[in-house]
């Protein structure tokens, strides 16, 4: 196992990431074949994840959102597509599974990691949003209940989903490469923290998080709040 993450290091040039994944794998597999009682000893146990560089998550700005929505306005479905996933942060395979029964005048009931069902207070865009996209909606011959339909009237695939982000960031002009629809989930949850005032432990449960470890990855600091930092530093009233 050491010579095969060395291998993946020295030859394959693997990333920390990547070869962190791999580790965490083979402790899994390791750890399946003690509990089924076929060996006796997690040899895997001591395997290192290499130490992986903090990085800033990427995340669209307001302004980057503003345009984005602008851009899917040619479609109802697809504009209310990124208006839940900037306004809602739900995850990809949230959204795909959404009913029509799910969605009230001003809450979204979410069915999350787990089956753990958690509801979303919808803004009064997300309400406008999906309202449109419902009165269309009513106007087709469908036989499922999925909010979320394609051109062949079957519930979205989580593809399909991915492809509409994917074409309304090439509309915007935006890197499409470096976004996804997490992306987007990202962007409402560092949008809710920084102009919302959406305290952690709200925020943790908009988002669904089991710990609230995880939610702090969404709440970094970023430039202008580090030049607020600095221009609020109160020595500067003495030195001035």
């Amino acid at each position: 196992m050491y010579a095969f993450i060395s291998y993946c290091q020295n030859v394959r040039k693997s990333s920390p990431g990547t070869r962190a994944r791999k580790i965490v794998s083979i402790r899994q597999f390791w750890k399946y074949l003690k509990k089924a009682r076929i060996l006796e000893n997690n040899v895997a146990e001591e395997l290192e994840v290499p130490r992986l560089p903090k990085r800033i998550p990427r995340y669209l700005t307001l302004e980057e959102s503003v345009r984005l929505l602008i851009a899917g306005k040619i479609s109802p479905r697809d504009h209310c597509i990124l208006t839940i996933l900037l306004n809602c942060a739900l995850r990809i395979s949230e959204l795909g599974a959404l009913e029509c029964s799910q969605v009230s005048s001003d809450v979204l009931s979410v069915i999350g990691k787990g089956n753990k069902e958690r509801k979303i207070y919808l803004t009064p865009t997300a309400k406008s949003s999906i309202s449109n996209w419902l009165d269309m909606r009513t106007t087709l011959s469908v036989d499922t209940d999925a909010l979320f339909i394609s051109r062949n009237r079957n519930r979205m695939s989580m593809r399909s989903l991915q492809e509409v982000v994917k074409k309304y960031v090439r509309v915007a002009g935006f890197d499409y490469s470096s976004i996804s629809a997490h992306t987007l989930r990202r962007t409402s949850a560092t949008l809710m923290y920084k102009y919302g005032r959406v305290d952690i432990r709200s925020l943790q449960q908009i988002l669904g998080h089991e710990s609230v470890a995880t939610t702090e990855i969404y709440t970094h600091i970023d430039d202008s709040q580090l030049q607020a930092a600095v221009n609020s530093d109160s020595l500067a009233i003495v030195f001035s």
